[in-house]
């Protein structure tokens, strides 16, 4: 039987902090790299990505489920809430009734549902106002995933990931090698077998208080500062950006290969676009 894995979510999810021009939206991601062992284990794996950067809770529920769940998935990841706990004024009490809702709705549909714990690294004193409401989160997460009979990856009981290694620049997403430990993470809870190659993670060495003093000085400079100007203009990463996968495609089948034909498609039409606008 052939069986559709649909990722729905945020930036998490899109696979922002791992780069790569040959993938949609010039981001590959744990999901990708993990449809891609999918596709390896079992040709008849089909696989979606609605997920988008940015987006808020409400947001991934109104534009992401319901044309996610006109596929009829067998297996459905989902993991939002994230941009909720970083507003200024977050009622996690709110969120958590929201993402309970949620997850009865995609429960409803029959598919396996993976969700996740959300990650704060305890290395950057920066983001310890956070860990509270976190944490909070998270512990509505891990009794509800029992309560539904969601199969739970508990991001937040991973203590390797306080490898700054893991992360991108921003200490918000996680980098390429991250993505990757997770893609693997997730295809051992599916029992699904993998071939990734993850590296040995290795202590760094602990930098003089003066370097240490000016990093987190340019990483507020560089991140914190214009993460809050974009929050307080109301402008998102998000805004113009599209589902990678929308139309599911069958990963075995080559995911460079599958993102090539699906740009030259999408050209195709912006060309065609065109023609009729000078017509």
């Amino acid at each position: 039987m052939s069986r559709l894995f649909v990722a729905l979510g945020d930036s998490f999810t899109e696979g922002v902090g791992d780069p790569n021009l040959h993938y949609p939206n010039q981001v590959r991601g744990w999901s990708d790299r993990l449809a891609r062992q999918l596709g390896r284990a079992d040709p008849t794996w089909r696989y979606a990505n609605f997920a988008i950067r940015s987006k808020f809770l409400d947001q991934v529920v109104t534009d992401q489920f319901e044309p996610a769940l006109a596929l009829a998935p067998t297996h459905i990841s989902f993991c939002a809430g994230g941009n909720d706990l970083l507003s200024l004024r977050a009622d996690v009490d709110g969120i958590t009734d929201r993402y309970e809702q949620a997850l009865l709705r995609l429960v409803g549909s029959g598919a396996e549902i993976v969700v996740f714990t959300t990650f704060v690294p305890r290395a950057s004193g920066l983001l310890k106002p956070l860990i509270r409401r976190v944490d909070a989160f998270n512990s509505a997460i891990r009794d509800l995933a029992a309560t539904h009979d969601a199969t739970l990856v508990d991001h937040d009981a991973m203590r390797e990931f306080d490898d700054k290694g893991l992360w991108a620049l921003d200490r918000i997403h996680l980098s390429r090698p991250g993505h990757k430990r997770m893609a693997a993470e997730v295809a051992q809870v599916l029992g699904v077998p993998h071939t990734l190659r993850l590296s040995d993670l290795v202590p760094p060495d602990r930098p003089g208080w003066r370097h240490a003093m000016r990093g987190e000085a340019a990483f507020v400079r560089d991140e914190v500062v214009p993460l809050v100007r974009r929050r307080l203009r109301g402008v998102y990463d998000g805004d113009t950006a599209r589902p990678k996968w929308p139309e599911p495609v069958h990963p075995s089948d080559g995911m460079k290969r599958l993102a090539a034909e699906q740009a030259a498609v999408e050209r195709r039409l912006r060309e065609w676009g065109e023609v009729l606008e000078r017509v």
